[in-house]
């Protein structure tokens, strides 16, 4: 995986145009013309979150002694959860946050850098840790293209409408499905290789 197809799967695990709604009801009670200003800081902890999961994720990992093909295994269900949620969104989903002026919780955490993304982090620096400037770079390029989506969120409502923002929000998860298949299949070839090996 290069920094590109990185970058790409982040994206589409972030999710930015299925969180435009969410935003915009977070953001319902706040002044509109300090959304943007909002918007921007809890960007930014996303982004230090993120960063801070890359390089300290895997210290759990040791903890509980996880192999990389059970980390690709279970990251490819986890992806594929998501997936489906994103094709199938169910009534449970928590379109509203009943907050007067977000912070941290819920628009940084856990909308832009929810769990997925950071399993999706740990799977990337487990498996390859040398690459880590790489996956850096990818982290950033998939949070600015995030972004400028969220900090024009208003706009793509406007733009898209409600339908229009689910419909590709169920594309995005057609393809995340496509890529969690892949991790499910290469974590268990993985765990295959090895034990006949052994």
């Amino acid at each position: 995986m290069n920094v590109t197809s990185a970058a790409v799967l982040l994206f589409i695990v972030m999710d930015p145009l299925g969180n435009v709604p969410l935003f915009l009801s977070a953001l319902r009670k706040v002044d509109p013309a300090r959304h943007h200003a909002i918007i921007l800081r809890e960007l930014g902890i996303a982004l230090l979150v993120m960063l801070a999961f890359l390089f300290g994720g895997q210290v759990f990992l040791r903890l509980l002694n996880v192999s990389p093909a059970a980390l690709t295994a279970a990251g490819g269900i986890v992806l594929l959860l998501i997936a489906v949620r994103m094709i199938f969104p169910t009534p449970d989903r928590p379109l509203r946050e009943d907050v007067a002026e977000p912070f941290v919780v819920p628009l940084a955490v856990p909308y832009t850098a929810g769990p997925s993304v950071l399993a999706t982090e740990l799977l990337l620096m487990t498996r390859e840790p040398h690459r880590w400037p790489e996956w850096v770079a990818a982290i950033c390029l998939a949070w600015l293209a995030a972004a400028v989506i969220l900090y024009l969120a208003s706009d793509f409502r406007k733009l898209l409408g409600d339908r229009g923002l689910l419909a590709i929000e169920r594309l995005m998860g057609m393809l995340l499905v496509i890529v969690a298949v892949e991790m499910i299949m290469s974590g268990a070839a993985q765990f295959l290789s090895k034990v006949t090996a052994s």
